[in-house]
């Protein structure tokens, strides 16, 4: 048995050991969807965290990292921003409101601010969106697995499935938070140590730069590489339409902040997890950035990161880091979990199929909603082709859908039902038809996420100045 597999063993143990520890406190839906609202700012900062350095954080933006040089930042410092303002905003006013009205789900705001028509469109687009991004985690493990055992990408799949499904479905919310608390101290813990080594491996900074500079043998590109506006201010705006507002109003995001005591641990916890995203941003593109300048001919720019940790680094470190990468996708994985069985238990079987549901037997079927997610997941994941479009795929649904509505339904007392299911509908139809008919690129320096998102807002705004509230 080679260290990299006695290391992967030992890790599935730890995790599943706290699973069934904290299954002792899993009594109804309630304790297994929120946590109980217990979670102090310690574990509602990791749980955020943990869910947000995830396949796209990591092994995606050193990807980014491998292609496009230091301004593959932005994907994750987008993200940042989209937190800061969720901790300030957003987040404590529905927290408050789910603790004065109960709420479990997003989907309990839409439907007490709106109408249960509207909850239901909500929570079938955000079933599709979120699946292809459960399936980005789970490609984000089929690399590692591939790397460091030598699996398929089917293989490995299946594996990253079982794992995430099993000891999410033991303990829900509440075990999710306590592992994810030790994932991510391997998670920082092993990328931080990896930075220098990988750095080192080169012969440092200076010798990174000039090894770029030969592989891409054109001074303009090798400017543009280490450059915060490589990407070219188009692609910035684009991240940050399509990620800002993502952490903004994520149903999991929400649904995390949900189960924490009071106000003030939304406001700290949140704003710590913004903070430690805007410094871990630079971690992975520099690591990318590093495989390019040893492995400049890579067949898939997502093999990077996995790469340098089995490749550049000492054994030891390598096995660590190997292990923070599978921890951060792990992690992130049982968070969209979470959302999938959240949204389906709560938004669409409790609220349609059986309205008398009581809090055991819902708790069942949200465990039973969890293995069917995670079947879904693995035939999703063998068909995308990478972690950036998987993701992509749902930050567009989610950011276009639920921006203009959560927001003026929080700000404003005017926002209706019937503007809120005109400005979903038809940001996402835009959207979608400029995806189509632009080839994704938009108009100008706006995608059509970004155009979708405008046209969305500017149209809840019109119907507040001009019609009164009223629901269908």
């Amino acid at each position: 048995m080679s260290i990299y597999v006695f290391g992967f063993i030992l890790y599935l143990l730890i995790i599943f050991g706290i699973g069934i520890f904290t299954k002792r406190y899993i009594k109804d839906s309630s304790d297994f969807l929120v946590g109980g609202r217990r979670l102090n700012t310690g574990l509602l900062f990791t749980t955020l965290l943990s869910a947000n350095i995830g396949a796209g954080s990591t092994v995606g933006v050193a990807g980014l990292g491998y292609i496009n040089g230091v301004s593959a930042w932005w994907w994750i410092g987008a993200s940042a921003i989209g937190s800061f303002l969720l901790a300030y905003t957003v987040g404590p006013k529905i927290w408050g409101l789910s603790k004065q009205y109960n709420l479990i789900t997003l989907g309990d705001y839409l439907e007490h601010r709106y109408h249960t028509s509207f909850r239901l469109m909500i929570a079938a687009m955000m079933a599709i969106g979120t699946l292809a991004l459960f399936a980005g985690q789970l490609i984000g493990i089929s690399w590692i697995l591939t790397v460091v055992v030598g699996t398929s990408k089917t293989v490995g799949v299946l594996i990253g499935a079982i794992v995430v499904s099993l000891y999410f479905v033991i303990g829900g919310l509440l075990s999710s938070a306590i592992v994810n608390v030790f994932q991510l101290s391997m998670i920082l813990f092993g990328f931080i140590i990896s930075l220098p080594f990988a750095l080192n491996s080169i012969g440092g900074w200076d010798s990174l730069v000039q090894l770029v500079s030969q592989h891409l043998d054109d001074v303009e590109k090798s400017r543009q590489y280490f450059s915060f506006s490589g990407i070219g201010i188009k692609a910035i705006i684009g991240y940050i339409f399509l990620l800002t507002p993502s952490f903004i109003i994520s149903p999991g995001l929400i649904q995390k902040i949900f189960g924490a005591k009071d106000e003030q641990v939304v406001k700290k916890g949140t704003a710590y997890n913004g903070l430690i995203q805007l410094f871990f941003a630079f971690i992975p593109v520099i690591i990318g950035m590093t495989a390019f300048a040893a492995f400049p001919e890579l067949a898939s720019r997502e093999m990077a990161l996995p790469m340098v940790m089995k490749e550049m680094l000492p054994v030891g470190i390598s096995v660590l880091a190997l292990a923070a990468i599978f921890a951060a996708e792990a992690s992130t994985a049982d968070a969209v979990l979470f959302m999938i069985t959240s949204s389906l238990a709560k938004d669409i079987y409790a609220t349609y199929i059986n309205k008398k549901v009581s809090n055991q037997e819902l708790l069942k079927v949200s465990r039973m909603i969890t293995i069917v997610s995670g079947v879904a997941g693995v035939v999703l994941a063998l068909y995308l082709p990478n972690i950036i479009a998987s993701l992509s795929i749902f930050y567009s649904l989610m950011s276009v859908a639920i921006t203009a509505p959560l927001l003026f339904g929080l700000y404003s007392k005017g926002a209706n039902t019937l503007s809120a299911f005109l400005a979903s509908g038809l940001g996402i139809g835009i959207t979608l038809v400029l995806n189509y008919t632009t080839g994704g690129k938009g108009f100008g320096i706006l995608t059509p996420q970004a155009i979708g998102m405008i046209v969305s807002i500017g149209l809840i705004l019109l119907m507040v100045l001009f019609t009164k509230p009223r629901r269908f």
